[in-house]
């Protein structure tokens, strides 16, 4: 039976089978029904087939040489994780290893005080920063058909968010390296979607959080409840 006949879709997010004993990290594991790692292996040999590119190779060597130096101490037996290294710390440290010059960085004009901060890490590290903010461009919200009653400040011609012209702006700078920082919903999707330049994203936006989305999920037993109740009005 080929993959495409399979009913069960992979739920990896509610494995029941304890994380040591899975098989996704021991050949000896096992796994639940759907699990893509017994029933998509075609898919994961089409996947694995796409490392043969020398450049996909390399990108990926460096990632998973990154992952490994972000802990210390991993020559200590048996190993705790020791985690060592912030996300923007990682983040140079993967660029610099990659080789790249030109840090593209696309982000929420509602974050322009901690992008300041984020150029001057970059630029500390060796990088030009190139930086285009989501409103540039001053392009109407008119163009995507959104009436008087749908925008925050009514009453205005308001600018809309131009992932597209973000994305467009910095391939045309020829960046070597995108930095999404706190794009909104569906406005991300858009910038990766017209971006043929290697992307990460530094941090997502989270009106509520201070931009820490995690935060809700980790509060949705307790103060953050109301997540779990959409069917509940505000």
């Amino acid at each position: 039976m080929n993959d495409k006949k399979k009913k069960i879709s992979p739920a990896c997010a509610s494995c029941a089978v304890e994380i040591p004993e899975r098989i996704c990290l021991s050949d000896k594991g096992k796994g639940p029904k759907g699990c893509p790692s017994l029933t998509r292996k075609n898919v994961l040999a089409q996947a694995n087939k796409e490392y043969g590119d020398k450049e996909i190779n390399h990108f990926a060597h460096m990632a998973s040489l990154q992952e490994a130096e972000c802990y210390a101490n991993r020559d200590q037996q048996p190993y705790i994780m020791q985690p060592t290294k912030t996300r923007i710390v990682e983040t140079c440290e993967f660029a610099m290893k990659m080789g790249y010059k030109r840090i593209g960085l696309a982000f929420c004009i509602g974050l322009t005080m901690e992008v300041k901060i984020v150029e001057e890490i970059f630029k500390e590290y060796g990088f030009e920063v190139v930086s285009v903010c989501c409103k540039a461009g001053n392009s109407s919200k008119d163009i995507v058909g959104i009436s008087d009653d749908e925008k925050i400040y009514r009453g205005t011609d308001e600018a809309m968010c131009n992932p597209i012209f973000q994305a467009k702006a910095l391939t045309h700078e020829q960046v070597d390296f995108n930095i999404l920082l706190g794009l909104c919903v569906g406005h991300d999707s858009l910038f990766l979607q017209f971006t043929d330049i290697p992307t990460t994203v530094l941090a997502v936006k989270d009106r509520v959080t201070g931009h820490n989305p995690m935060a809700a999920i980790y509060h949705s037993q307790s103060y953050y409840r109301k997540i779990r109740h959409p069917d509940i009005k505000s």
